[in-house]
């Protein structure tokens, strides 16, 4: 055993830890057979739109912790990392990069352009991970490889034979400007400024006018039906009668519906095809007939607005209805619009032939199968199960975009027939670029084959990466030994409704099974006001510059202990800085136990075993709170332990024993204290070690000459097990005893010429608390002068 020399702790180590790490292997993926315990971390691919936020890079720090301390739990650990490559996310990177659209650039050209932007992207997010000490095997091939889109497609022939995915021409969720449909879990919504416009209408039987109140006036043109409430006694006479729809009066049927709500406007509601999802679902029920008059990317298509943007169309007719008398009245009005969740654009409802998932059918199975898994915090169980039973159609999961999944279709044309055919799966097709496998052309003989331009849903590939991760891919059969019992879905609250829920139903429908078993919900990252990190706010906040100035040690202990598990975490420089003061304490700490040497035989004193039982509680907190993939508890916990029970009272009470200077103690009671001493400290470095990976590692590397993270953390020992209650009464005498030499303007390295009083319990520590304090004698009972408020220890 070697002694700590250098007196300092230095940040350069960190570095000098990377490239040990590395150099050893320390973390490879051991896809075998010979470990009984695995655990497998489903970790989030990030989509690279821009270099990592602190608030990100925390998230993926948190997640490090839990597969560190399940490595020194002795799991064999499958901890990928690899990015979501596909989809919206770097395309809308590239259009706003470039200045272009993805519909106006050659698609090989753009294809290009995105992985080029992706490589650029993905190497800074792995330069920024690994400096924040994560130890997850890094895999190169992320979403858009040959590897995982081939199990994309492989999932989706498999559903479509099935019968679990459709064709349909139906009303979708369109953006636009990304000119795609999108699923119901990808609308955000943002508050915006409108007008509340009342407009006369006409009754065709009595030539009465009515008013309606509409925020959408450009789409008076495809009303289709007014409906008012059944019990609103003002429009009861109207049913069965026909409203005339201005300015182009068309004819249409007023019926009562309980959607309309009688505070809101006038009462009366138009609806439209499609003003939101409201109107589509009306429409439906109604069996209303459909007018779509807005086209894929946002133009009115016909009548007197043709060729106008829905915004300049709003302003003509409002225009035309101003000039007709026919407009009432504009009120100001602030309501949430829905909009793309990439590119922020205001949805609309349009008519398009799409690939949709079933869903809606399997949602009371769907709910069932959440109560199979185990969450932390329990109470997102809910907020998923809220979101089932909120769906109100089936996932449309074709995208007319590029950098994507492509649908593995083609389609045989013979005539006026159109048959949508499937390969055998097994590998990666790009029908739209691609010749036909054999299996196809066997299957079209006589007609023309033609393949399929669309591309998947990002969703659609990033929902099965718990089978991606489990080594579905790698033919070694770990996926069936690991499926769904061992494997961790650890991911935001934000995407409790995509990722979460999108993993579940493919789990469903295609094993009838969960995905995993255990989901960990972390919050968000929050700026110093406590607001969301954003580009567009200007408030987002480098990973890599705290961590240059105060390590990454510090910087993963804010991380983990700036907030409960599932709840947000603000960015708080004062708690990395504690961070940093810590890394130091535990140097020294380290550098004072390491001066002795570890003894082979010793006695125990009565506050050596109170220590070890304290440290035996603690290790029972601490060890429970990972298990269940908390890192908040352990934070607070081991700080608190280290620090204040461990560093500022029990050292400072054995201190003179452990030297034992003037030969008062024997070798065996000395050594008493030397033992406890590296017991707590190796026990406590060994629990620190999966947030504070950099100094418990240097540290056991100086004292053992091996990484701490090839140690185990077994429990502690049953002889350590027992009552603590003498150190907790040693502290109180501690701090009374401080407090006052603070006071008396006495050094606490003074003599105090006085006796001291304390309860009889404490006379088991009466020597280490003499020989601490400088006092004459430690006596029980109580003395001439009372000094903490309890009364339990007085001067005399």
């Amino acid at each position: 055993m070697s002694r700590l020399k250098d007196v300092r702790w230095n940040l350069q180590w960190e570095e000098e830890m990377i490239r040990a790490w590395e150099k050893e292997g320390l973390f490879a993926i051991r896809f075998n057979s010979d470990i009984g315990k695995i655990l497998v971390i489903d970790t989030p691919p990030p989509y690279p739109s821009g270099r990592p936020h602190i608030g990100g890079a925390a998230h993926y720090a948190q997640i490090d912790m839990v597969a560190r301390f399940y490595r020194m739990r002795g799991y064999n650990v499958i901890f990928p990392f690899y990015l979501d490559r596909n989809g919206l996310p770097v395309e809308v990177q590239v259009e706003k990069k470039y200045g272009i659209n993805a519909h106006e650039v050659p698609r090989e050209k753009f294809l290009e352009m995105c992985k080029t932007e992706l490589d650029n992207l993905e190497k800074e997010f792995i330069t920024v991970f690994r400096r924040w000490g994560m130890s997850f095997t890094y895999w190169d091939k992320g979403t858009d490889s040959e590897e995982y889109r081939a199990m994309t497609q492989r999932t989706f022939i498999d559903l479509w034979r099935r019968g679990l995915i459709y064709e349909a021409e139906r009303p979708t969720l369109w953006c636009p400007r990304c000119r795609t449909a999108l699923a119901e879990a990808e609308v955000e919504y943002k508050e915006g400024e409108t007008y509340l416009n009342y407009i006369k209408f006409r009754v065709k039987e009595t030539g009465e006018d009515i008013v309606i109140a509409t925020t959408r006036p450009e789409l008076l043109p495809a009303t289709v039906a007014v409906i008012f409430n059944p019990d609103d006694e003002r429009y009861k006479r109207l049913q069965g009668l026909h409203a005339l729809v201005p300015p182009m009066w068309q004819e249409v049927p007023i019926l009562p519906h309980p959607a309309a709500n009688p505070k809101y406007g006038t009462g009366l509601v138009m609806i439209s095809t499609f003003g939101d999802t409201r109107d589509l679902a009306i429409v439906n029920e109604l069996k209303l007939p459909i007018k779509v008059i807005i086209d894929e990317r946002g133009i009115i298509k016909e009548g007197p607005y043709a060729g106008l943007s829905i915004k300049e169309a709003r302003s003509k007719i409002i225009e035309d209805l101003e000039r007709a008398g026919l407009l009432i009245k504009k009120e100001h009005l602030t309501h949430t619009v829905p909009v793309c969740w990439r590119c922020g654009t205001p949805l609309e409802i349009i008519t398009t032939r799409e690939l949709f998932v079933h869903q809606l059918k399997f949602k009371e199975e769907l709910l069932k199968m959440v109560d199979k898994m185990e969450f932390r915090p329990v109470e997102f169980k809910s907020v998923l199960k809220d979101w089932i039973k909120s769906l109100e159609f089936d996932w449309p999961i074709s995208r007319r975009r590029y950098y994507a999944t492509e649908v593995p279709l083609w389609y045989c044309k013979r005539g006026d027939s159109v048959e949508p055919i499937v390969p055998d799966g097994g590998r990666y097709y790009r029908p739209w670029r691609d010749e036909p496998p054999p299996e196809i052309k066997a299957k079209c003989p006589d007609g023309e084959l033609v393949g399929d331009t669309r591309v998947l849903d990002t969703w659609f590939d990033s929902s099965i990466s718990w089978m991606y991760a489990s080594g579905y891919t790698k033919g070694l059969g770990i996926f069936e030994r690991v499926y769904p019992d061992r494997i961790l879905r650890p991911q935001g609250y934000e995407i409790i409704r995509t990722w979460l829920y999108y993993s579940l139903l493919r789990a469903y429908l295609l094993f009838n099974n969960l995905p995993f078993k255990y989901v960990r919900i972390s919050g968000m990252g929050l700026d110093e006001r406590g607001e969301a990190m954003h580009k567009s706010k200007g408030n987002i906040i480098d990973p890599m510059p705290p961590i240059t100035k105060y390590g990454a040690d510090a910087v993963r202990f804010w991380a983990a202990a700036a907030a409960k598990l599932g709840s947000d975490y603000r960015y708080l420089e004062s708690l990395i800085k504690e961070g940093r003061d810590f890394v130091t304490k535990i140097w020294n700490i380290s550098r004072f136990v390491s001066s002795f040497e570890e003894p082979a035989s010793y006695k125990l004193m009565p506050i050596d075993r109170a220590m070890l039982a304290k440290t035996y509680a603690v290790a029972e907190t601490v060890i429970k709170a990972y298990t269940d993939f908390d890192v908040y508890v352990p934070a607070l916990t081991l700080y608190d332990f280290i620090w204040h029970e461990f560093a500022d009272h029990y050292i400072e009470l054995v201190k003179s024993r452990a030297y034992n200077r003037e030969g008062i103690f024997s070798k065996e009671e000395q050594n008493g204290a030397i033992y406890t001493l590296y017991a707590t400290l190796k026990y406590g470095l060994k629990l620190l070690a999966p947030i504070m990976p950099f100094v418990t590692d240097k540290v056991w590397r100086e004292l053992y000459g091996r990484s701490i993270h090839r140690e185990l953390i077994d429990d502690p020992p049953a002889e350590w097990q027992g009552d603590h209650s003498l150190l907790a009464l040693a502290e109180k005498i501690n701090k009374a005893v401080w407090k006052y030499k603070n006071s008396k303007g006495i050094s606490l390295a003074a003599p105090l010429d006085a006796d001291l009083y304390v309860p009889e319990q404490a006379l088991q520590a009466s020597e280490d608390l003499r020989l601490t304090h400088k006092v004459r004698a430690v006596r029980a009972g109580r003395g001439r002068e009372q000094i903490d408020e309890e009364g339990l220890v007085w001067l005399g």
